[in-house]
């Protein structure tokens, strides 16, 4: 009888475990035909948006149009046809494989775009927001025997002069084509930062000299004529003011100088004269 008792008592002791096991089981395999429905359902309806035509995004109506459905905002100067030339291979696709972070990558690389978004609208609509790159300054750049103006921000990013464009800049000496994008932006900041200290007197200052960026040079409208001013690397306001206040003095006892070294605070010394005056 004894050991009949421990047998069924065994049983008795096995039963919820097992129990237990084909509950947890049952709910793994609900959980499993719940997941394989969902990717079943997802790739379903992947291929109802790959497929259906409402969602395609619909080309030019002719050659030499632009899609009604490809919105561009922002542009001024970049070049509008190259930024439409990102998008043609996408004309006639699903809005679903429009590839977003590829084709903003790929606005980045447009001369004059500084930052974009894409957006797509369902069903079958793309808005790019453009922001471009602000000018800082002109700067001359060497083309074969000559030279041609162009521009560049603050970033040191070179930018075509657009045709038909009004800007109000001065133009940067120092800056070369050939030098890396982070020590031209080095130069174009340090003529800002000089300028700024300048307030309204850097509104007759027509180049700046940053060719070394601890010696900054301007070019000053001074009487009739202009003047190349060696500034130094601070004090710039002040050092100015003080030439402007003692210009007709200095122009009557050297009225042919056209270059001064104003880097010392308590003194102006004249570099440069013209052969009539010696």
């Amino acid at each position: 009888m004894a050991s009949v008792s421990g047998s069924t008592s065994h049983k008795a002791r096995g039963t919820p475990a097992r129990r237990l096991l084909l509950r947890f089981g049952g709910i793994a395999i609900a959980v499993g035909v719940v997941l394989s429905g969902g990717i079943y359902a997802s790739e379903r309806f992947a291929q109802f948006l790959v497929r259906d035509t409402r969602f395609f995004l619909p080309g030019p109506a002719d050659y030499g149009l632009e899609s009604p459905n490809l919105e561009l905002h922002g542009i001024r100067y970049a070049s509008r046809q190259q930024v439409l030339r990102l998008f043609e291979r996408d004309y006639g696709r699903s809005l679903y494989l429009f590839p977003l972070t590829a084709r903003r990558k790929e606005l980045l690389g447009v001369r004059w775009v500084h930052d974009a978004s894409v957006a797509r609208i369902w069903p079958n609509r793309v808005i790019v927001q453009i922001t471009e790159r602000k000018p800082a300054a002109f700067i001359k750049l060497p083309a074969e025997a000559m030279l041609r103006w162009g521009l560049i921000d603050d970033e040191g990013v070179i930018l075509e002069a657009p045709p038909k464009a009004a800007f109000q800049l001065p133009v940067l000496a120092g800056v070369q084509s050939g030098e890396s994008q982070e020590k031209r932006g080095i130069r174009v900041r340090r003529m800002q930062r000089l300028m700024k200290e300048l307030g309204p007197l850097a509104d007759n200052v027509s180049e700046v000299d940053a060719s070394d960026l601890d010696d900054l040079k301007i070019t000053e409208q001074a009487g009739r004529g202009a003047v190349t001013l060696m500034l130094g690397d601070h004090n710039f306001s002040s050092r100015l003011k003080n030439f402007l206040a003692h210009y007709p003095d200095i122009h009557r006892n050297m009225p042919q100088a056209t270059s001064f070294d104003l880097r010392l605070d308590d003194r102006i010394t004249g570099l440069e004269t013209s052969r009539d005056a010696r």
